[in-house]
């Protein structure tokens, strides 16, 4: 079992409504294992007044009996697939609510950040890039758990969560992290550092990077505008002002 997505993921069910004792349901995992009541308290009493505490965002968590057929086959699938972050408790569950959504941005999601040239490490540190620009606090703290896992370094990680300078770094790390901060910083990226970002990756990798960095600034609007909220017991991992 993916110990990473235990602590992280969740989904809560049961069968006549939400409890106190709901369900965390780790992805990947075929058991579940009981919500800490105290744990669960506390996190309904943190919550904003409008956020669900079924899905943690501002809209109630979908139930797969409430989905069209297509949608149906879109939820199990989410449900099941292993390499997913957080189930239908995030991102994937709010646009569940639209069937072309989910079909043209599983495709895309899938290409990016499984079968693409980037590879997984740096694949994550694009992600950690956007969150620490958007402050999405549940983007970045699922994605510092996957990116450690991943092999990327704590040291590269906070390089990122506290705004370091690039100094020491290998060359790709530092060529995609200036990238980055210009990319979502300034309104243009300088010639000296697309030229570093191309030499260090070349033409292919850097499109699929930016496209990955655009796929995650979207996310973090959605995250944003939806007040999506941490599992409960998860501590956040990114300092916001």
């Amino acid at each position: 079992m993916n110990s990473t997505r235990t602590v992280i993921v969740a989904l809560f069910v049961t069968s006549v409504g939400l409890l106190s004792e709901s369900i965390v349901r780790p992805l990947g995992a075929q058991e579940a294992s009981p919500v800490d009541g105290k744990v669960w308290d506390k996190y309904v009493s943190s919550l904003p007044k409008d956020v669900h505490p079924d899905s943690g965002n501002r809209l109630p968590l979908l139930k797969r009996e409430d989905l069209n057929d297509e949608l149906k086959k879109v939820y199990e699938a989410t449900v099941s697939n292993p390499n997913t972050v957080a189930g239908v408790r995030g991102p994937n569950g709010i646009r569940m609510r639209s069937s072309g959504l989910m079909r043209s941005r599983g495709r895309e999601t899938a290409y990016l950040r499984y079968q693409s040239t980037i590879g997984r490490r740096h694949v994550e540190l694009a992600i950690l890039l956007t969150a620490r620009a958007f402050d999405a606090q549940f983007e970045w703290t699922l994605h510092e758990l996957e990116g450690l896992e991943a092999g990327l370094e704590q040291k590269v990680i906070d390089v990122v969560k506290y705004n370091k300078p690039v100094t020491g770094l290998n060359e790709k790390d530092a060529a995609l992290i200036q990238l980055g901060r210009e990319t979502f910083g300034k309104t243009t990226v300088r010639p000296e550092t697309f030229a570093r970002a191309l030499k260090a990756f070349g033409q292919e990798t850097l499109v699929e990077i930016v496209a990955l960095m655009g796929q995650s600034a979207a996310t973090a609007v959605l995250l944003h505008t939806f007040d999506q909220q941490l599992p409960p017991g998860q501590e956040p991992l990114l300092p916001i002002p």
